[in-house]
C-alpha cells in the first residue's frame, strides 16, 4: 500500500517543482499530470522545473498592476475632486446673487419695473438707496445723488449688473437658440455637439 500524500506537495509532482504561494506573487495554479481528465503526451515537459526568476517576475508585475490601479483611480477622485470644487463655486456664486436680487428687490422705486429695461441704483445723502430709469449721463453734472450702479431686470425677475449684461445675453440667446431646435440634440446615445457651437 502507497503512504498517503504528503500535506503541502501536489500527488504525482516532485516536491522542487510544487510553485509556494506568495503575498506578492499571489496563488499559482496546481500542477497536474492530467489536466482535464487527459493524460498529456509529455507530462515531464508539462511539469518541467520553472526559471526561479519567475516568482520575481511574477511579484513585480502584480506590483506594477497595483501601481497603475492606484494611479487610474487617483486620477478619477481627481477629476471627481474638481467637479465637486466647480460645483461648490457655482452653489456659492448662485447664493450671493440671489441675495443681491433680493436686496434689489426691496430697492425703493416709484415705477413699476418691467423685465428687460435697465435701472439706475442711486443713494441719497441720507442713505435710502432708490432706482432710476435716468442714467448719469442723462443727468449730466447735475446729477443729484451717488450712483451705485445700472442693472437689467431679467425675465425671471433676477438682476444682471450692466457690464455683465452682454455676457448674460449671449448666454440666453444660445439657450433659446437650443430650445427653437429641439432636434439638435438627438436622442442618440452617442455624444452629439451638435447646435452647442457656433
Amino acid at each position: 500500500m502507497e503512504d498517503a500524500a504528503t500535506p503541502g506537495r501536489t500527488e504525482g509532482v516532485p516536491e522542487n517543482q510544487v510553485q509556494s504561494e506568495t503575498p506578492l506573487a499571489g496563488a499559482r495554479v496546481e500542477l497536474s499530470p492530467t489536466p482535464g481528465g487527459l493524460a498529456l503526451v509529455s507530462p515531464s515537459h508539462s511539469h518541467r522545473a520553472g526559471d526561479p526568476g519567475d516568482l520575481v517576475v511574477l511579484a513585480e508585475q502584480v506590483l506594477k498592476a497595483n501601481e497603475f490601479i492606484r494611479a487610474n483611480a487617483t486620477n478619477k477622485l481627481t477629476v471627481i475632486a474638481e467637479q465637486i470644487q466647480h460645483l461648490q463655486e457655482q452653489a456659492r456664486k448662485i447664493l450671493e446673487d440671489g441675495l443681491r436680487d433680493a436686496d434689489l428687490h426691496h430697492v425703493a422705486c416709484n415705477i413699476v419695473k418691467k423685465p428687460g429695461n435697465i435701472y439706475f441704483l442711486y443713494r441719497r445723502e441720507s442713505g435710502q438707496k432708490y432706482f432710476s430709469i435716468i442714467s448719469p449721463t442723462e443727468w449730466g453734472t447735475g446729477c443729484p445723488h451717488d450712483f451705485l450702479g445700472a442693472y437689467k431686470l431679467q425675465h425671471d425677475f433676477s438682476w444682471t449688473p450692466y457690464e455683465d449684461i452682454e455676457k448674460q445675453d449671449a448666454k440666453i440667446s444660445l439657450v433659446d437658440k437650443l430650445l427653437s431646435q429641439p432636434l439638435a440634440l438627438s436622442p442618440s446615445s452617442e455624444p452629439n455637439f451638435q447646435g452647442l457651437t457656433h
